[in-house]
Formats: structure tokens, sequence, C-alpha cells
């Protein structure tokens, strides 16, 4: 019997998948948990619109996620730590520092998870770091450490 999972099923795929199990199963478990639906000609139906709606969604926000990846990697950000005279800086720059940099200067609400510092940041100077977007979309986002 083929069916249409509503909800992701663990070792059967995943919601809006298309599937073939046996007629005991769809009727005795997954039917009356409303984790599947049988595929008939409307459900199938119903699938192709909200597959169109989520590419839809998904689309618009790639492209919501390419111009603020435009926006962020436009200029150095400029992140003010105390030092010392020789250069280095008391304690180091966390992802924490950085994204609050990014709310202030870029305007941008970005998750301190999704940053990673490439280098240690000791001392005053150029460094970079990744942001990762998901859905296989990075950012490499340069910053400058300047005394305070």
């Amino acid at each position: 019997m083929e069916i249409i999972l509503i909800q992701d099923v663990d070792n059967l795929g995943g919601a809006n998948e298309l599937v073939k199990v046996k007629n005991g199963y769809a009727r005795n478990f997954l039917f009356p948990r409303k984790l599947a639906v049988e595929a008939n000609s409307s459900n199938l139906k119903q699938l192709e619109e909200r597959m169109k709606q989520l590419k839809k969604k998904e689309d618009k926000m790639l492209a919501e996620i390419s111009s603020v990846i435009a926006k962020l990697t436009d200029g150095p950000l400029k992140i003010a730590a105390k030092s010392g005279i020789s250069g280095k800086i008391f304690g180091s720059v966390t992802t924490l520092q950085i994204s609050r940099a990014i709310r202030d200067q870029k305007g941008f609400e970005i998750d301190r998870k999704k940053i990673s510092i490439t280098d240690e940041v000791k001392e005053i100077g150029t460094y970079k770091a990744q942001i990762d977007f998901g859905n296989n979309k990075t950012a490499e986002l340069e910053f400058e450490v300047v005394s305070e």
C-alpha cells in the first residue's frame, strides 16, 4: 500500500514523503496515530500543493539569507577590547561579542552558536569568523579587534 507520511516516522521516512508499507502497518499503526494518509488522487494533489508552497517559502528564505550575507560581508566589524601596551588583549574575543557587534553595527540578530572563529583572538588585529545559516549557506565575516 502506498501512503503519504504526514509526520517523520523513524525507519520509514520524513514528512511529505510517498512510501510503500504493508497494509496492516498502515491501517493499524500509521492511520490511527495520524502519521500518514492513503495515497489516493486527492491526497496526492494536496501533497503536490504542499510541496509547491514549501518550495516558495524556501526560495524566499534563501533570498533573504543571500541579502543578509551580502550586507555582512561588505565591510569588517569593529570590536573594541581592553589591551595592554604590547597589543595583547585581556581575555579573548568570543562569539557572543561578535554576535553583539553584528547586532549593533549591521542590524541583524544572529545566534552566537552559528558563529565559529577560525583563529584564537588574543591580540589586536584582523580576524575571520564563519557564520553557518544552514542549507549549505555559510558566510565568512571579517572583524577587526581594536584597542578600547
